[in-house]
């Protein structure tokens, strides 16, 4: 069988490090064939030598000369950087599939000269779905491009469709950890950190979309998200809180049938599936035991966690509404980490930015950065005033 070659967009990040991971649990299926990251120079480095890419990129240009020093012995591995560089290199012929898991806005470029190049597209960016949703779903289908779920709520949506073709959807059951403070007053939320926002209490993920957890943010994405993954209307995805993270999603159908999968918070199963999909291989981990804790389930509190509607709203919008959203809530997660911004100002700034941005029903992507630009401008000032 010849090996799957692999493009990893944000090899640096949690999901591409267990990516990594899955590719040496099964080095006669998959191979590395490029690897980017936006400036952990160092890391990518090591990574390139235990892999052996073909390329590596770094986004941040001033981070070239040092990665090109670290592997001067490793003449094979071709080193390029910036943006563009990024953008070209999963055009490259030898690519089978790219792994989206570049955080933010940034990740929507790439992912889309991946689709024109008709790679298979593992999908851990949920923002280029926010985003572009519907231009995304349009040139993969003009393409004949596969894009396959790594969110492992989209992925158990995904696991629970499989077998049912044309069966029809009267629910999505998207589940949601609620977060640190789910359990906190609105007044207690409003004097936090960003340092307990970070303490997540069952995923290990990086700053922003930790950041975007603790606020639903991250869950009003993947409605978004799983409205143009799965073709249903935001009016039948309900959001449920599982403070546990064993059930990563269920579909109920007509029959009132309700399908689920269930697992330990372990970001590599739904990598593993999306490369191997429809095979399951083995993966070396921990297993599940129904028997360790209860399994619980509430209603979202909108709110005292008013980002979770604010995503809803903007996709019963649509046009770059969602655009508008993404951009400011990327302001407002980056300010709150470096301490600018509280916790309730964020979703406030968001709101704001969407009443006063340039909207477009019907945006083309030169229409979706050019509003990207505007909504961070304005979010930016807002954070000012």
């Amino acid at each position: 069988m010849k090996k799957q070659q692999i493009c990893i967009l944000g090899s640096t990040g949690s999901i591409g490090t267990q990516a990594l991971d899955v590719v040496s649990q099964h080095p006669d299926r998959f191979e590395v064939y490029a690897l980017t990251a936006h400036r952990h120079y160092e890391l990518l480095a090591q990574q390139a030598r235990q892999y052996h890419p073909a390329a590596v990129v770094i986004a941040d240009e001033d981070c070239y000369e040092p990665l090109k020093q670290l592997l001067a012995d490793e003449p094979d591995v071709k080193v390029y950087a910036g943006a563009k560089a990024i953008e070209e290199i999963v055009e490259a012929e030898p690519i089978d599939m790219v792994l989206a898991s570049m955080v933010g806005f940034a990740g929507l470029a790439p992912t889309v000269r991946a689709i024109k190049a008709r790679k298979k597209i593992c999908l851990a960016n949920k923002e280029t779905l926010v985003v572009a949703g519907e231009l995304i779903c349009q040139l993969s289908a003009e393409n004949h491009a596969p894009i396959l779920p790594v969110d492992s709520e989209h992925s158990a949506i995904f696991q629970s469709l499989v077998g049912e073709d044309a069966n029809e959807i009267e629910k999505i059951l998207l589940t949601c950890s609620g977060g640190p403070f789910r359990k906190m007053t609105s007044e207690q939320i409003a004097t936090v950190t960003a340092a307990d926002a970070l303490r997540h209490p069952t995923w290990d993920m990086g700053a922003k979309i930790t950041i975007d957890s603790a606020t639903l943010m991250n869950k009003g994405f993947e409605v978004i998200e799983a409205k143009w993954l799965f073709g249903v209307p935001v009016e039948k995805i309900q959001v449920l809180i599982h403070p546990q993270s064993i059930v990563h999603s269920a579909v109920q159908y007509r029959d009132g049938a309700v399908k689920a999968q269930l697992g330990i918070p372990d970001m590599r199963l739904p990598i593993q599936y999306a490369f191997s999909f429809p095979e399951r291989l083995s993966l070396t981990s921990e297993r599940l035991d129904l028997f360790r804790q209860p399994l619980e389930f509430f209603e979202p509190d909108t709110k005292k966690f008013r980002c979770l509607q604010l995503a809803y709203e903007a996709m019963r919008q649509g046009g770059n509404m969602p655009c508008i959203l993404n951009a400011a809530n990327e302001v407002v997660n980056l300010a709150f980490r470096q301490d600018r911004c509280s916790f309730p100002q964020m979703a406030a700034v968001i709101e704001k930015t969407m009443q006063q941005a340039t909207f477009d029903s019907s945006p083309t992507l030169d229409t979706y950065f050019q509003t990207d630009h505007e909504a961070r401008r304005i979010a930016t000032d807002l954070l000012k005033a």
